[in-house]
C-alpha cells in the first residue's frame, strides 16, 4: 500500500470543517425535539421532519465538501519530489522528452528511448512517472483504493496462495512423544487483471502550449474516470473482464458462512432498520468479525445510509455518527471510521447495504504495471484523442475480515 501523507490543514479545510460542526450542532437539536415529540405523540410533524431532512442535507454538504478539500490536498503535483522517478535507467531523461514529442506532435518514439509498444491494443507504455502520477491521483480518489491493499504485479493473472484451515497445535510433556499434527489447508486465489480505458480529447492548441505539463493533465484527465470505474468494480463487479466486487461473493448467515462465503448479520426488519433500538444490530455489526480484524476495521455504505444512520442514538443517548474532529480524519459510526462510497447499495429489502470490516486485509487490488496511450488525431477532429488503457484486478483474499449487514428481518 503506498502512503499518502497528510498535509496540514489549509485554512479553507478548517472552515468546512467549522461548518460542518456547526451544522452536526443544529442536527442534533431538530432532531432531539423529533425524537422528543415521537415519544410524546407516537408521530412526529411533518414540518418538524422536514426541517431535520433539511439540516441532514447541510451536515452531508458540508462533510462532502470537507472530504473534497482533503481529498484535493492529498492529489499529488508532477512537480512534487516525491513523484519524481527513482529509476536508475540512464535513459529516464530522453524517455520523457521522447514521450512527450509523441504527445504534442505525434512523433514516433524509438526503442532506444526506453519506452515499447503495447501490441496488444496499439500505442505506447508510458514512462515510469507518469504511470506513477495516475497511481498516485488514482490512490487519493478512490475510497477503495485508500482502505483495501493495492499490489503492483507484472503478470496478467496474480494468484495468492491462502491458508483456509490453521496448522494443527498442541501441549506436550518434555519427554513425550511428539504426535504429528494436521498440516495447514490452502487455498489458491487467482486476481486476473482486465483492460481499463479512457479516452481524454485535448485540442492541439493546448498540446502545442509549451507551458502544459503533458503527463499531468492525462493523469488529471483519466483519474476520475478509472476512479468511478474502478469503484464500482471493486464493489459490485461480477469478475468477467473486470474485478470481483465484495458485494458480488455469496453473502450467507454468519453464524453459516464458510471460506468463499461472505456473512451477514440481519438488520432485523424487511427493507429497514428494526423500529426498536436499530443501534443494537449495528453493534452485532461491529461483533461478527473476530477480535483480530476489528482493530483495523471501518464502517463501508453510501450517503444515503449514512443519512439514516446519522439519526441514532445508543442507550445513553449519544449520537452514534460523529463528524471527524481534525480536518484530514473521516466520520466515525460507533467509534469506527467510516468510508462513503456511492455505489454501495441503498437501503431495500434484501440489500447488503452496510459493510464492516478490515479492508486492508480483506480485499485485494492488483494492478498490473503498464500504463498505454495510444494517440488519435483522426477520429474526432479537430481534437486529439488520447486511448488511454491500464490492467486492474481485485477480489476478497480473506473471507472472514469483511462482514455486511443485510435489510431483512433475519
Amino acid at each position: 500500500m503506498k502512503e499518502i501523507k497528510q498535509a496540514p490543514a489549509t485554512p479553507e479545510a478548517r472552515a468546512a470543517m467549522h461548518e460542518m460542526m456547526a451544522a452536526f450542532e443544529a442536527f442534533k437539536g431538530a432532531n432531539d425535539a423529533r425524537l422528543d415529540e415521537i415519544e410524546r405523540k407516537a408521530s412526529a410533524d411533518t414540518l418538524l421532519e422536514e426541517k431535520v431532512a433539511r439540516i441532514d442535507q447541510a451536515v452531508a454538504g458540508a462533510q462532502a465538501r470537507l472530504d473534497r478539500i482533503v481529498s484535493e490536498g492529498r492529489r499529488p503535483e508532477l512537480g512534487d519530489p516525491s513523484t519524481a522517478a527513482r529509476s536508475p535507467s540512464p535513459f529516464h531523461g530522453e524517455e520523457k522528452s521522447a514521450f512527450d514529442g509523441y504527445m504534442r506532435a505525434g512523433a514516433m518514439l524509438e526503442v532506444k528511448a526506453g519506452l515499447s509498444t503495447a501490441p496488444t491494443s496499439g500505442g505506447y507504455v508510458v514512462p515510469e512517472q507518469t504511470e506513477r502520477a495516475i497511481e498516485r491521483r488514482l490512490m487519493a480518489g478512490s475510497p477503495m483504493r485508500e482502505i483495501a491493499t493495492v499490489r503492483t504485479v507484472a503478470a496478467g493473472v496474480f494468484r495468492k496462495p491462502v491458508s483456509i484451515a490453521g496448522v494443527g497445535s498442541g501441549w506436550v510433556a518434555e519427554t513425550a512423544a511428539r504426535p504429528q499434527t494436521d498440516p495447514a489447508t490452502l487455498a489458491l486465489l487467482e486476481f486476473p487483471s482486465a483492460d481499463l480505458y479512457a479516452c481524454p480529447a485535448a485540442t492541439q492548441t493546448l498540446l502545442d502550449d509549451a507551458l502544459v505539463d503533458l503527463d499531468e493533465w492525462l493523469a488529471a484527465e483519466v483519474e476520475d474516470a478509472f476512479a468511478a470505474q474502478e469503484t464500482e468494480a471493486f464493489v459490485n463487479g461480477d469478475g468477467a473482464n473486470k474485478p470481483r466486487g465484495f458485494l458480488d461473493y455469496d453473502v450467507v448467515a454468519d453464524a453459516e458462512q464458510e471460506w468463499g462465503e461472505i456473512g451477514y448479520v440481519a438488520s432485523g426488519a424487511a427493507g429497514g432498520f428494526a423500529t426498536t433500538s436499530p443501534t443494537d444490530r449495528l453493534i452485532d455489526l461491529v461483533y461478527a468479525p473476530k477480535a483480530q480484524y476489528r482493530p483495523n476495521a471501518r464502517f463501508v455504505m453510501n450517503r444515503r445510509t449514512v443519512s439514516a444512520v446519522r439519526k441514532f442514538k445508543d442507550a445513553d443517548g449519544n449520537y452514534i455518527w460523529q463528524p471527524a474532529q481534525r480536518a484530514g480524519e473521516t466520520a466515525s459510526l460507533l467509534g469506527y471510521p467510516l468510508t462513503e462510497i456511492e455505489t454501495m447499495p441503498d437501503v431495500a429489502a434484501n440489500a447488503t447495504a452496510i459493510a464492516f470490516g478490515d479492508f486492508r486485509r480483506g480485499y485485494l487490488i492488483v494492478d498490473r504495471a503498464g500504463v498505454r496511450v495510444l494517440r488519435d488525431p483522426y477520429s474526432a477532429k479537430p481534437y486529439v484523442l488520447f486511448y488511454t488503457t491500464r490492467r486492474v484486478g481485485g477480489g476478497v483474499q480473506d473471507f472472514d475480515a469483511i462482514k455486511v449487514m443485510k435489510f431483512s428481518a433475519s
